[in-house]
């Protein structure tokens, strides 16, 4: 299998279906952990495979995702609650796992500043709270708003629930006019402990750990009950201010504790790596002491103005980093295994366990990825784990870092049972009795089932009606299955057939348990507007498989409308002419998503489908952005040579945010080449081409900024 593949000895193919399997289980991950307050995978596995992903970014920049979940912050936000567009994005943190990772981070803060490795440069340090991210927004001094973090741009308004907190002062002092406060919502030990003991004697469900528990209790619909959940809340960042708080990281921390914010005494300022290790290792000694869970800790640059120049990526600041503690391990026996048939069909073993606290958790499930990682061996027949399969009945040692599935880290043959046998994975879908069978390459075995089989028609028609696909109120994933289940839809078509098929839908839906006449208008009403849709969500709500949100919303932008999408897909289908080489040629698309594409468009009985949903709708074209202000705008620009205005990061990025296009070598498609002094091999080339070659005064002048 691929995952088992050391990321130097990839090939391309190899390596874009290795992007394609992570991006859907950390885009799953992000859902079930942000969106959903209820974890599927430990902080260990998804840490290892965003590390994964990004390696592979950087070896095959080409292949990079339009839907990477490098570019990826949290999940969007839940139903039931109003929304909130944050003024100041909230981003994640890139993480670091090792000592050299926190040596090198500060080592590409001093050389994106240009900094010598004696200048002088402070950092702050402090425990990374593992709960949940919260902003509160103060305006002369009054607290009129709270949101979560949400999709990173758009959180929830839990503006009531959070004035339930004691740690969150309703009213400051000696503040800016504007204030966002941000910091994390958190639960004791000991509290957590309580509430599960109250939970467990009112019969109630009991929380996973302290952060779930801290989630849960901050995103109920009714105050009340977070009023009654003891909440605490630890301020650590800001994000809009009509004046700054400080010139400096520590400063400011100090001036929201003078406003009455608790903030977390063992921030410390360091000077450079070996303190910012030092102070890491005091805070990993007593995080057993704490009384409450913290998995890291984070740096930060503590100069604001450096902060300022730093800026961001797509989704993490350059100024910042979370330094994670390693994950916990545990023994257990393995009960049974049973296999999950996902939407794309794959099949996923799934390990049941001897219930086992790891970490002050209690979890029974871990994830076995597939048969050859059951086998103990990875795509080429190499050996895993010293080449111990995993059998029903085995002693596993498992692993967590703060979530409920753990992973499968090691086996013991010692205390294997006697008549423990080779697990066989099975050959067949257990839900549709279909062939399940592997692709010459795929480390998934897949049901062959397609619409036949429940669980995939199910999870297509539950995807259909995700937020960042249909989103039709009233018609989530509940209400899904029980349509499948009574057999009025099979397909996202029958979705808005319904009222037709079933006398203005009232008569049958209004006496089924859970429904009333009002409910069913209600719902009625909610498809008919949702037969409007913009282009890009209709792509991304057919589920093709490689084909993510981004990628839908780039597909989108390129062709602009369903009528020249389509006829360019049916085109595409033999992958080869015109019409494929266009569309491979599409930024951000590749050979295996475009064959993904093409392949769907070509099935007969998906693309009836298809035909059948179109005829429904009215599909509104996207617009293409308004760059004419720009003058290098679709352009691609690579740098060379030693740049003297600005640091190539820097050069790079305001590049990027013009519209222009930044590659890393020069070739045919190559536009301008910025050429500083010693620019080499690259100028000449570019002469060899006829590209425009600037040096840094030429190109500042061209983009207004000499």
């Amino acid at each position: 299998m691929t995952s088992d593949i050391a990321i130097k000895a990839l090939t391309t193919a190899q390596a874009a279906e290795e992007l394609s399997r992570l991006a859907e289980i950390l885009n799953a991950a992000n859902t079930a952990y942000h969106g959903e307050d209820a974890p599927e995978i430990d902080d260990a596995t998804y840490d290892a495979a965003k590390r994964r992903n990004a390696a592979i970014e950087v070896r095959f920049p080409s292949l990079k995702r339009p839907d990477s979940p490098s570019d990826q912050v949290g999940a969007a936000p839940a139903e039931g609650f109003s929304k909130v567009a944050h003024a100041v994005p909230m981003l994640s943190l890139s993480n670091a796992f090792a000592d050299e990772d926190v040596v090198e981070f500060d080592g590409r803060v001093r050389r994106y500043l240009g900094l010598a490795a004696d200048a002088a440069l402070h950092y702050t340090a402090e425990p990374k709270i593992d709960g949940l991210s919260l902003s509160l927004r103060y305006e002369q001094g009054q607290l009129v708003q709270a949101a979560t973090r949400g999709d990173g741009a758009v959180g929830e308004n839990v503006t009531e629930n959070a004035r339930t907190i004691g740690d969150i002062p309703t009213r400051i002092t000696d503040a800016p006019d504007i204030l966002e406060v941000r910091g994390e919502v958190y639960m004791s030990h000991a509290d957590f402990q309580a509430l599960n003991e109250r939970q467990a004697a009112a019969a109630g469900k009991a929380f996973a750990n302290p952060r779930n528990a801290a989630a849960g209790s901050l995103r109920q619909l009714d105050p009340a009950i977070t009023r009654a959940r003891p909440l605490k809340f630890f301020a650590y960042a800001w994000g809009a201010l009509s004046t700054p708080l400080a010139p400096t990281q520590r400063a400011a921390i100090n001036r929201l504790a003078a406003m009455g914010f608790q903030t977390n005494p063992l921030t410390e300022l360091c000077d450079g790596p070996e303190q910012m290790l030092a102070q890491y290792t005091k805070i990993e000694q007593k995080r057993a002491t704490l009384g409450y869970d913290i998995d890291g800790v984070v740096y930060k640059v503590d100069d604001l103005a450096l902060q300022e120049r730093l800026g961001f990526r797509s989704t993490t600041p350059r100024w910042a980093m979370a330094h994670k503690f390693a994950a916990e391990l545990a023994w257990t026996r393995l009960e049974t295994i049973d296999i999950q048939v996902g939407r794309t069909g794959a099949l996923s073993p799934v390990a049941r366990l001897q219930p086992v606290t790891v970490g002050g958790v209690v979890v029974s499930n871990a994830t076995l990825h597939n048969e050859d990682y059951i086998k103990g061996l990875d795509s080429k027949g190499n050996t895993l784990r010293d080449g111990k399969d995993i059998r029903i009945g085995d002693w596993v040692q498992v692993y967590r870092a703060g979530d409920v599935i753990p992973k499968v880290a090691d086996v013991d043959l010692d205390q294997r049972p006697p008549s423990a046998e080779p697990y066989e994975f099975p050959d067949k879908c257990p839900e549709c009795g279909s062939d399940a069978v592997r692709e010459p390459g795929d480390a998934v075995r897949r049901c062959t089932g397609g619409l036949i089989c429940p669980a995939q028609a199910v999870e297509k028609l539950r995807h259909f009606v995700s937020r960042a696909a249909f989103d039709i109120e009233g018609l989530g994933a509940k209400q899904v299955e029980q349509f499948f289940s009574n057999g009025w839809i099979a397909e996202p078509a029958d979705i808005f057939t319904l009222r037709e098929r079933y006398g203005q839908g009232m008569q049958q839906l209004k006496n089924r348990e859970g429904w009333g006449e009002k409910s069913a208008t209600k719902l009625f009403e909610a498809i008919e507007e949702k037969r409007e849709i913009p282009l890009g969500r209709l792509i991304f709500s057919l589920g093709i498989r490689h084909v993510g949100e981004a990628a839908s919303n780039l597909l989108a932008l390129h062709y602009s409308t369903w009528e020249e999408f389509e006829a360019a897909m049916t085109a595409a289908g033999p992958q080869e002419g015109p019409a494929w080489e266009g569309l491979i040629g599409v930024d951000g698309v590749g050979t295996v998503m475009a064959g993904s594409l093409a392949t769907t468009f070509a099935q007969p009985r998906e693309r009836a489908s298809i035909d059948r949903l179109a005829a429904q709708l009215s599909v509104v074209a996207a617009e293409r952005a308004d760059t004419s202000g720009s003058p290098v705008a679709g352009k691609t620009v690579v740098f060379t040579g030693a740049l003297e205005k600005m640091t190539r990061a820097e050069a790079k990025a305001r590049a990027e945010r013009l519209g222009a296009k930044v590659a890393g070598s020069v070739s045919a498609k190559t536009d301008i080449l910025v050429a500083g002094p010693r620019a080499g091999s690259k100028a000449k080339k570019a002469t060899d081409l006829g590209i425009m070659t600037l040096d840094e005064d030429g190109w500042l002048s061209l983009i207004g900024d000499a």
